[in-house]
C-alpha cells in the first residue's frame, strides 16, 4: 500500500473487485447531496392535488369507471 492510503482493510483478504466495489460505494456516499436540504417550495398551481377527487368516491360496480370521470 501507498503512503497516502486513507483506507486500510483490517480483517481478510478482499480481491481488486471486492477493493474496487467498496471504494465505489465509499466514493458514491461522499459525493452524494446531503439529506437534509428542503425541497424547493412549488406553486399552488403546479400542485396535482387539487385536481383529485374529495373523498366520496363512486360506489364499487360495473359502470363506476364512467362515474370516476365525472366531476
Amino acid at each position: 500500500m501507498s503512503e497516502d492510503a486513507q483506507l486500510h482493510v483490517v480483517r481478510g483478504a478482499p480481491d481488486d473487485v471486492e477493493l474496487a466495489a467498496l471504494v465505489a460505494g465509499i466514493m458514491a456516499a461522499a459525493t452524494a447531496a446531503p439529506a437534509d436540504q428542503p425541497a424547493t417550495p412549488r406553486a399552488a398551481w403546479a400542485d396535482r392535488r387539487r385536481q383529485l377527487r374529495p373523498a366520496p368516491a363512486p360506489a364499487p360496480g360495473p359502470d363506476s369507471w364512467r362515474w370516476s370521470l365525472r366531476g
